[in-house]
């Protein structure tokens, strides 16, 4: 089989059932990660320091700056529906790592109110590289064909 053949297929259907209301769930969860970036911008230490306390503390400042960015812009991006689906691909690394390696002896049926927040965004993430931008999105203007922009 081929694999990009499969994809095609899979965006197509993915945005042939795409009800208008999760177009608002898509923008907010954009706006949650743009958020999510200008809290680390802002505070730098407190991004280094949840990285010095997980699996893996020799985590280098390089990465630190990889999740900041990567929220500010995909944030950005999939609140406005542009390269939606390539600006999640970038962010689900993030979110695996944040569910999976940085406290991960809490456990999921624990308080931690930050575990859960990062699973339903993993959740979420995934659900929209499934089903796409929507057609409240700039993917969804550029995709659309001219004469349909004289009616």
């Amino acid at each position: 089989m081929n694999l990009t053949h499969d994809m095609n297929r899979v965006g197509r259907w993915g945005d042939t059932h795409h009800p208008v209301w999760l177009d608002f769930l898509r923008v907010a969860l954009g706006i949650f990660l743009l958020v999510k970036g200008v809290m680390f911008v802002q505070d730098t230490e407190a991004l280094f320091s949840i990285m010095r306390k997980s699996q893996f503390p020799w985590v280098s400042i390089g990465l630190a700056h990889y999740v900041a960015f990567a929220h500010l812009v995909g944030g950005l991006l999939i609140a406005m529906g542009l390269l939606t689906r390539v600006a999640i691909l970038f962010q689900i690394p993030i979110l695996l790592g944040a569910v999976f390696f940085i406290n991960p002896e809490r456990g999921f049926y624990s308080e931690n109110t930050e575990l859960w927040t990062s699973v339903i965004v993993l959740f979420l993430l995934i659900f929209f590289l499934v089903f796409g931008s929507g057609r409240f999105s700039v993917d969804h203007l550029i995709r659309k064909p001219k004469r349909d922009w004289l009616y």
